[in-house]
């Protein structure tokens, strides 16, 4: 195992297990530490008077500490107090399994931390966003169930296959952008190349609906009145640039409706719209709201539809309950209702999402056909007959029939045996030397083995993944492309050095330090680094030192002038630590 496990770890079933990566707390730089601190000092003072009160209580609840970087181990440990863990991820992962880590009150925090050079914002996920964004928030319980409700429902979203084409297009942006020296025009092509797939991804699929309303709540969400919003969504909150731009009247507020499913969003810009909820309850009603448009709730032949077109594991909930797993790929159909289904490869029955004994993957490996719908001229379903109804019909052990369904569908055979619930209601009739056809067309012949007719008059839902989770192996994730770890130049080490010197002389470790040799250092062999004489001018600031204020003042004006698009992180950095200097005075 390569993570502390804890209660709430242990209910995690194994295939989202296999996107847990360690932290690996020590390969944080001083410098990775001296971003967290910079990032967190101006959000706390910033958000503290624009973002949702549950903001500042949650930083104290989630154990989440300004000065350092956390560690996974200590969040978790406070974390399970709210009834919450949290585990480390390396940068995206696919959207289902987002959600499905959701479900089981699992905060998902990508460990990384985006360089000094994006200290405003990055595409990819870093642990401020997750760590500083998200986890703060839970600690607000209708904020927290609405998370888990989002991640329960979102993970039965059905994808389509250009879905998981953009998710590639959207991780291989975020890795290249986050890795030092990539060549600008391999980042035009990365960002082109997502919004030619954006452009022709077709209908909408229910993933990418949903996930427009996680982005427009959870990830870029605010609360309160369109005239007046507080900040609540973890992008927002972690990114100094686009909380104080969101803030703006060059940013559109819109009162937060089922609409905004519809709206896509730009991951590369700041967004140029977004929407206010009144409250955090209401987010679960447009949550509901949208749950009753998706095939999980509706099921029919559009539900089915959706499972052929997504190529992707899924299954069908017939109305006596009986699931069917697999991948589907046809449906016949007749006045808009689904009359015979049918998978390809491996599928597994089950009810109440517990595998029916007898008919997992391993009795069912080259797919599975389906009938749905009423027996013709007879008005009671199979589904509603008793004992004396079905004895009656000739749906009995040992009889030889010719069942015509009312969309043309012949099951024709000995009947063996039937498979009931425990309210005895039948959901399988198993036959021997079984023909099925429609209108000629041969479904099913003898040669083939048993045949189990499922029962069912309706496809009452249809969802993303397996009813059962151990009756396929999901451990199937491969990633293509990691997160790059650059090869660390001797210039970057030396930089590094200085930092933690600072640091440590900050903590206390190492007060033999001479600060000002290794700004005069710095000043030399790094002249761009703009951080580390921010964090200088504040210990000179706490040490009264004048004359080496001034001299750490003068050489960021160079910088600044070298390098006006750092100007505004420099003079928040100088304005933060003067004014944090006035509250002590």
């Amino acid at each position: 195992m390569s993570y502390e496990s804890n209660p709430i770890l242990d209910k995690l079933p194994k295939h989202l297990k296999q996107f847990i990566k360690p932290q690996n707390y020590r390969d944080y730089t001083a410098i990775d530490q001296a971003v967290w601190r910079y990032v967190m000092r101006k959000n706390v003072d910033y958000l503290s008077r624009v973002a949702h009160s549950s903001y500042v209580d949650g930083l104290k609840k989630t154990g989440i500490s300004i000065d350092h970087i956390p560690n996974m181990y200590g969040m978790n440990r406070i974390l399970k107090e709210i009834g919450w863990a949290a585990v480390a991820v390396d940068g995206f992962i696919p959207p289902s399994a987002f959600m499905e880590f959701q479900a089981y009150n699992v905060l998902v925090i990508a460990s990384d931390i985006r360089q000094l050079e994006n200290i405003e914002y990055t595409p990819a996920p870093d642990i401020i966003h997750e760590g500083a964004g998200h986890a703060p928030i839970i600690a607000n319980p209708e904020y927290a169930e609405y998370l888990r409700r989002f991640g329960e429902i979102g993970c039965k979203a059905i994808s389509s296959a250009k879905d998981y084409e953009l998710y590639n297009a959207v991780r291989h942006l975020s890795i290249i952008k986050e890795a030092h020296c990539t060549p600008e025009k391999e980042i035009e092509e990365a960002e082109k190349h997502i919004e030619h797939l954006q452009k022709n991804m077709g209908k909408p699929s229910e993933m990418a609906l949903i996930r427009n309303l996680h982005w427009w709540t959870v990830e870029y969400g605010l609360i309160g009145t369109v005239d007046m919003p507080k900040i609540y969504g973890a992008g927002l909150l972690s990114s100094i640039g686009e909380s104080a731009w969101c803030m703006t009247d060059q940013v559109k507020k819109i009162p937060y409706s089922i609409e905004a499913a519809h709206t896509e969003f730009d991951i590369t810009k700041p967004q140029p719209q977004l929407f206010v909820t009144p409250d955090f309850a209401f987010l679960s009603q447009v949550l509901e709201d949208f749950a009753n448009t998706m095939a999980l709730r509706k099921g029919g032949l559009s539900g089915v539809q959706k499972l052929i077109e997504s190529q992707a594991l899924g299954t069908i909930e017939l109305s006596t309950g009986l699931q069917v797993s697999g991948q589907f790929y046809d449906v016949l159909e007749q006045d808009g209702k689904p009359i015979y289904i049918q998978t390809k490869g491996a599928t597994a029955l089950a009810y109440r999402e517990k595998e029916l004994v007898g008919h997992s993957t391993a009795q069912h490996p080259d797919g599975f056909g389906m009938p749905v719908g009423k027996l013709k001229g007879i008005n009671i379903a199979i589904e509603d007959m008793g004992p004396r109804d079905l004895k009656a019909y000739k749906i009995y052990e040992g009889e030889e029939v010719s069942l015509e369904f009312e969309g043309g569908v012949k099951v024709e055979g000995t009947i063996i045996t039937g498979t009931r619930n425990l309210r005895g209601k039948i959901l399988l009739v198993t036959f021997e030397n079984c023909t099925v056809t429609h209108n000629g067309k041969l479904l099913f012949a003898p040669e083939w083995g048993l045949y189990h007719m499922a029962v069912g008059q309706h496809v009452v839902s249809a969802f993303n993944g397996p009813a059962d989770l151990g009756s396929f192996d999901l451990i199937t994730h491969e990633i293509t492309e990691t997160t790059i770890k650059p090869k660390k130049s001797p210039e970057r080490q030396q930089l590094e050095l200085y930092y933690q010197q600072i640091r440590e002389f900050r903590e206390g470790k190492n007060t033999t330090i001479s600060r000002n040799k290794v700004f005069q250092e710095l000043k030399e062999n790094h002249p761009h680094d703009w951080l580390l004489p921010v964090e200088l001018y504040e210990l000179a600031k706490k040490g009264n030192n004048i004359g080496f204020q001034e001299e750490i003042l003068s050489h960021l004006e160079d910088i600044k002038r070298n390098n006006p698009k750092v100007g505004h992180l420099i003079d928040d950095g100088i304005r933060l630590i003067d004014h944090s200097f006035l509250k002590v005075d």
